[in-house]
């Protein structure tokens, strides 16, 4: 089956088809600049130009990530684009924009769906926490398969009264020039409270960090299984791809 997947984000808008049978990309992506005024009509603008790039049929399934919490399809925050977008029903302005349906979700959840059904954790069932390492700590958490939405693990405040991201993020670990030893000894307290908290069956990291996983993941004491994350910058696309082809059969 072949689902539209768009990732937005505060410098581009990415978009390809999506062949969900393989997990893969089935053409290239195109990605567009996000416009400098990134009004919900200017950024929906965007999002047609980008499905019309492709010419898809009117059956196809959409699924678009956005960077904000997304409750019944609408903007619960709004940090990386304009503040407008706050309380907008993204799911119906952009259906009217594309005259399809459109399912729309957060940007950290599609792209924690997408690894754990096809990356990282394809073929594990159970509980999967998807953890994105960056300028914070996004989290995804999917359970047998179902998206628990809108997850914001990195605010979890830790016993030692730090909040998870400003104590152990990658860009705390830059800022402060801390050794990766130091740094997987904060990560320690991330993660024990996460599995304190949530007991899953496997847990993988993300972000660019990501790459350089050997030189503090094996630093790491958890229960569950801990490994990096597989799909790069794919993830994100496939994951609303995923997403928009389960509500469109639903």
């Amino acid at each position: 089956m072949i689902a539209f997947g768009i990732d937005i984000g505060g410098s581009g808008i990415k978009g390809a088809p999506v062949d969900l049978d393989k997990g893969a990309l089935a053409q290239p992506r195109h990605r567009i600049p996000t416009p400098a005024k990134s009004t919900p009509g200017n950024v929906a603008d965007i999002v047609k130009q980008l499905v019309d790039h492709f010419g898809i049929p009117d059956s196809m399934p959409v699924g678009v990530a956005l960077p904000a919490p997304i409750v019944h399809g609408t903007v619960a925050l709004m940090a990386n684009l304009h503040k407008s977008w706050l309380g907008i029903d993204a799911a119906s302005l952009l259906g009217e924009a594309l005259g399809r349906h459109v399912t729309v979700v957060n940007d950290a959840d599609a792209a924690g769906y997408g690894e754990a059904e096809y990356g990282a954790a394809h073929g594990v069932p159970g509980s999967i926490l998807v953890t994105t390492l960056g300028t914070g700590i996004g989290s995804a958490l999917v359970v047998n398969h179902e998206l628990v939405p809108n997850t914001e693990f990195g605010h979890l405040t830790l016993p030692n009264g730090k909040e998870a991201e400003a104590w152990a993020s990658s860009a705390v670990k830059d800022r402060e020039k801390l050794s990766w030893k130091a740094w997987a000894k904060r990560l320690q307290d991330v993660y024990s409270q996460y599995e304190l908290l949530l007991n899953p069956d496997l847990i993988i990291v993300g972000g660019g960090i990501s790459k350089n996983a050997d030189k503090y993941l094996p630093l790491l004491d958890t229960r569950a299984t801990i490994v990096p994350a597989t799909m790069r910058n794919s993830a994100g696309i496939i994951g609303a791809a995923a997403l928009g082809a389960r509500e469109s059969h639903a």
